[in-house]
């Protein structure tokens, strides 16, 4: 199964394109639930999600009640644009603030993206058996690996790969819906208000991808 998915992701890498002409288009609000596995096989998390796209907000909430045995039980809250992101642990009322210092997330395509190919899932030949996905691929020099991403006409995310010298990850998305639900939960917890900004040790590098690592 792994070794399909490393080929499909380099079959994307290698697809040759008539469509020079395509931008990277940008995720709407959304509300849904998101899946990380290794490719080990190995489900990081799994739980929903909250992002807001004109203000680079991203809730994500590991759901500890799933069946999934996921390997990580997380509350972050990211504010992409301000450098700034929070662990949160909400049973305790405590949190951690981090300086951000790479904005790369599974939710949105990088603007130096590089338009792939188009894809179907399931069937194109059977009406109501397939879905039209966009594919959209790029490098990520910080960590010397590559990702592919694989999104709808609307540019909601579907699948997201990311192959690092160590590491390879698939980020899923399900159920997603169109609007944000809850603001509050793109709301810096009171608790949280006046924490000071922790110390980032030497060579270490914070990110939404990086705390699956």
């Amino acid at each position: 199964m792994y070794a399909a998915l490393t080929l499909f992701f380099f079959m994307c890498l290698t697809a040759s394109t008539h469509a020079d002409h395509h931008q990277p288009c940008h995720a709407p609000n959304m509300t849904g639930f998101m899946s990380v596995m290794s490719m080990k096989g190995e489900m990081k998390a799994y739980g929903a999600f909250t992002y807001d796209s004109m203000g680079k907000k991203l809730r994500f909430r590991s759901n500890e009640s799933s069946a999934t045995n996921a390997s990580h039980s997380m509350d972050l809250l990211m504010f992409f644009e301000e450098g700034i992101f929070y662990e949160i642990e909400s049973k305790n009322q405590s949190c951690v603030k981090k300086t951000l210092h790479c904005s790369m997330h599974p939710l949105d395509i990088p603007d130096d993206a590089t338009f792939s190919t188009k894809e179907h899932s399931g069937s194109a030949a059977i009406e109501g058996e397939g879905l039209q996905l966009d594919v959209w691929t790029g490098s990520m020099p910080d960590k010397k690996g590559h990702y592919s991403m694989s999104v709808t006409k609307g540019c909601l995310p579907v699948f997201t790969f990311y192959f690092t010298e160590s590491t390879s990850f698939l980020f899923r998305t399900m159920e997603i819906e169109n609007e944000i639900k809850d603001p509050d939960l793109l709301a810096v917890p009171s608790f949280c208000l006046g924490q000071p900004v922790e110390d980032t040790p030497e060579g270490t590098v914070n990110g939404f991808l990086n705390e699956f690592v």
